[in-house]
């Protein structure tokens, strides 16, 4: 009974607050999506990615997006004197978006989620292999030329949950919305 009072008083409260959400911000979703190149850095490796996001904005102020990136750009670092060649091979992740709009064609943003990243290590003619998952947080902004096109820049913070390391990742990308 108590569950069936709850349940009633969340709906009727939910009802009255659906008109005044929806006078204060259309959230008919828009979709966009982007192309670009994403520079990593982590203790001392720098890796460079092909990364594309597919993402829904509802309204002027919050979206979710979805990010996957492959690696273009190898490092090599030393381990005892052994070099080592580090490669990403992907990474994904899953986004909450909050917009800030500045101007009618500019918005800065942040953003919080949650990714995995696969790295390969090679050295003497052996490999190995690993998945880290880490929560992700950043900031960018973005400018449209027109009504569909536009740049975005971004910055964002990988803590990898299992591990010290964490990494820094900055991207540039063409935007476009459908």
């Amino acid at each position: 009974m108590k569950t069936l009072i709850a349940t009633a008083a969340a709906g009727a409260f939910a009802a009255t607050l659906a008109p005044a959400m929806a006078s204060a911000q259309d959230m008919t979703p828009t979709g966009y999506g982007t192309l670009g190149y994403a520079a990593s850095s982590a203790d001392g490796v720098n890796l460079g990615a092909i990364q594309g996001r597919l993402g829904a904005r509802f309204g002027q102020y919050l979206g979710v997006e979805g990010e996957a990136a492959f690696g273009v750009d190898d490092d090599k670092t030393y381990v005892a004197g052994v070099p080592v060649k580090v490669e990403e091979k992907h990474q994904l992740a899953a986004y909450g978006v909050g917009y800030l709009p500045v101007a009618p064609n500019a918005d800065l943003f942040v953003r919080a989620g949650y990714g995995t990243t696969k790295l390969k290590a090679s050295a003497a003619g052996t490999s190995a292999s690993d998945d880290g998952e880490s929560w992700n947080y950043g900031v960018g902004g973005q400018y449209f030329f027109d009504d569909k096109n536009g740049v975005r820049a971004d910055y964002t913070r990988h803590d990898f949950k299992d591990s010290s390391t964490d990494a820094n990742t900055w991207s540039v990308s063409y935007v476009r919305k459908f």
